[in-house]
């Protein structure tokens, strides 16, 4: 099997890591056939999680390693104790599922949270605008605390390209303008939440994609944070569905 070798993290690699406890048990769990590789710290057998990762490792007979200076070279946080090193992987979302579509994320702890959410409202296939964060960068891999391994995603050139290809989806643009407030909408299955950029928003033109959507708050602030936003349409989407 290909070993590659180990460095600090650029996106053109063929491969990723996926750092601590918890992200590395999902992969294994999702993704085990991707595992190139689990790197351990010495003294990392003090995580009550470590002897679960070993067997699973020893089960599917992948390649582990005790070394401590190489985490402490490719590890974006301290206080990692172990890494997996995994094969990035080709990815489809599902046409007769709802969607969550992103459009040009550019905040990979934005993007990992919002992965969490989706897992915990059962989303589970993620459109995604370009340009935009790299699904497979460590630090969405953490922040997502491995969800990323549970989801389908697949990039697009536009929302056109998108659109195109699920024209059966019913489409919700999530706006600061949009026409109809979240509290009085009828999320129609199949169904396509989207999301603007964390600075900027959707553009003018997505008022006229679909039904588009406000999410009422007050007026000490001026928008919410997208991860919030995010959770809140999916929660919202989740209970009005039909």
């Amino acid at each position: 099997m290909f070993q590659p070798k180990i460095k600090r993290y650029q996106k053109e690699f063929t491969y990723s890591y996926a750092f601590g406890a918890y992200p590395v048990i999902e992969l294994l769990k999702s993704h085990p056939e991707s595992v190139l590789k689990v790197l351990f710290k010495e003294d990392s057998f003090k995580d009550g999680n470590i002897p679960a990762i070993q067997k699973e490792c020893e089960k599917r007979n992948i390649h582990t390693q005790i070394n401590n200076k190489l985490i402490d070279k490719i590890s974006v946080k301290e206080n990692t104790y172990v890494v997996g090193v995994f094969k990035k992987y080709a990815s489809k979302i599902k046409e007769d599922e709802n969607h969550i579509v992103l459009v040009n994320p550019s905040n990979t702890g934005n993007l990992g949270t919002i992965l969490r959410t989706m897992l915990g409202f059962n989303f589970k296939n993620l459109a995604i605008i370009k340009p935009a964060v790299d699904m497979f960068d460590p630090l969405v891999v953490r922040a997502s605390m491995g969800a990323v391994f549970g989801i389908n995603f697949e990039y697009f050139n536009n929302i056109e390209e998108y659109v195109s290809k699920f024209s059966s989806h019913h489409l919700y643009p999530f706006m600061l303008n949009g026409k109809s407030s979240v509290e009085n909408v009828k999320f129609v299955k199949p169904y396509s939440i989207i999301h603007g950029n964390e600075s900027k928003g959707l553009d003018e033109k997505y008022l006229e994609l679909g039904e588009s959507v406000y999410i009422p708050h007050s007026s000490s602030i001026d928008s919410l944070n997208l991860s919030i936003a995010a959770g809140i349409s999916m929660w919202e989407a989740v209970k009005r569905e039909m």
